[in-house]
């Protein structure tokens, strides 16, 4: 078995300082991920926090990919890029948030305003800020995989989308429906791929080079395997997210790959109210209207417990517990998790991005049990 590089885990005290992080927190933080890796709970994983616009530690561990189904076994590392799963909306969903603020779109105007046929089997009502605040109404809709590459068939696909509730009466979790709508908002107002707009004016202007969407197959030798625990200690690959067409898809909701380096520094431009190496994103206000809790206290039908829902991430808010961002985190506090695997949290109130990426599914309660964990000892860390 491949072990983990000690090196890894050398810490520079002098700049943890610096930027007011704990040392020994971050090491308590290290160790438990290393010893979550040598129980075999997933075989890989990488961390990385970030203040002021820095990453001020990273660590990866365990292993990228197993030796299995005829692919070597591969050590994580500082290049690896990891799939995002969900984590990928905030990012499709910030398309959006620049457009209005380009006044191309309305965020309170229906979608069929942009894409006329949406319409169809009584969508008119369906608005933007629904697709955004997942209370569109189509929660389990999906598209075939033909449609990846096929765009005729793409629209025709989700203008045939149909109601299971009327939109804006409930909030649930559209794990992949709403952000296929995004992606095809954004090809109909700017008449560009969403990939390509998404890189183009997000992640090339951020200097985001380790984070894809939509990614090129000349570098999938980077690529963290895609598995899911299926008994303790066994992991099975995850074919259908772990192909070829899958890489290139870019699914908006779903399909993204960074490393956590980056993912972390696309929080720090929201934290840093839209700016970030000098390069102006989003204005202050977009930010703060995107990172509020919108849905308040209201039960996410999904989840079954409130989400908190911002414009494409989700906020602390001040219930009890909260999925994924950690039970002491701030109330502003926001964020966005993949599906058993990972999350991301942005503090307002200390300035701190903390990203955590894990390459094999961990099936509820014990992954809900496992973030609040890890979580609260990233916040742990922060002085």
């Amino acid at each position: 078995m491949l072990k983990t590089d000690p090196s890894k885990f050398v810490i520079d005290k002098a700049r943890l300082k610096h930027f007011a992080i704990d040392g020994p927190a971050v090491s308590r933080l290290y160790a438990r991920i290393e010893a979550d890796v040598a129980a075999n709970l997933y075989p890989g994983a990488a961390v990385a926090m970030a203040r002021h616009g820095e990453i001020v530690t990273a660590a990866t561990f365990g292993q990228a990919r197993l030796c299995q189904d005829g692919q070597p076994a591969k050590a994580a590392d500082s290049d690896t890029l990891w799939l995002l799963y969900s984590q990928t909306k905030p990012v499709t969903s910030c398309a959006l948030w620049i457009l209005a603020e380009l006044g191309r779109l309305s965020l309170h105007t229906p979608v069929a305003f942009y894409i006329p046929e949406f319409a169809r089997h009584g969508k008119e009502n369906v608005t933007v800020y629904h697709l955004l605040t997942h209370q569109s109404g189509f929660p389990n809709a999906n598209v075939p995989e033909a449609a990846w590459s096929d765009k005729a068939l793409l629209r025709q696909t989700i203008c045939d989308f149909k109601l299971d509730w009327q939109p804006g009466s409930q909030v649930s979790y559209h794990s992949y429906a709403s952000h296929w709508v995004q992606a095809l908002l954004i090809e109909a107002i700017t008449g560009c791929d969403f990939r390509t707009y998404i890189t183009s004016e997000i992640l090339q202007p951020l200097q985001l080079r380790n984070f894809f969407v939509g990614l090129p197959l000349h570098i999938v030798s980077r690529v963290a395997g895609a598995y899911e625990c299926v008994a303790p200690g066994e992991h099975q690959r995850l074919i259908d997210f772990d192909k070829a067409d899958f890489y290139a898809s870019g699914m908006p909701g779903a399909g993204g790959y960074a490393t956590a380096d980056d993912l972390a520094l696309f929080y720090q431009m929201l934290l840093a109210n839209g700016s970030f190496k000098g390069v102006r994103l989003l204005s202050p206000d977009m930010v703060r209207y995107a990172t509020r809790n919108h849905t308040e206290d209201r039960l996410d039908q999904f989840f079954g417990s409130p989400m908190h829902r911002g414009l494409g991430v989700h906020v602390r808010g001040n219930t009890p517990t909260i999925r994924g961002l950690g039970s002491t985190a701030s109330p502003d506090t926001f964020g966005h998790g993949g599906v058993g695997t990972s999350y991301t949290f942005a503090d307002p109130l200390s300035g701190v991005s903390f990203s955590y990426l894990t390459n094999s599914r961990l099936s509820d309660p014990a992954h809900s049990k496992r973030l609040d964990e890890i979580m609260t000892m990233a916040h742990a860390a922060v002085i």
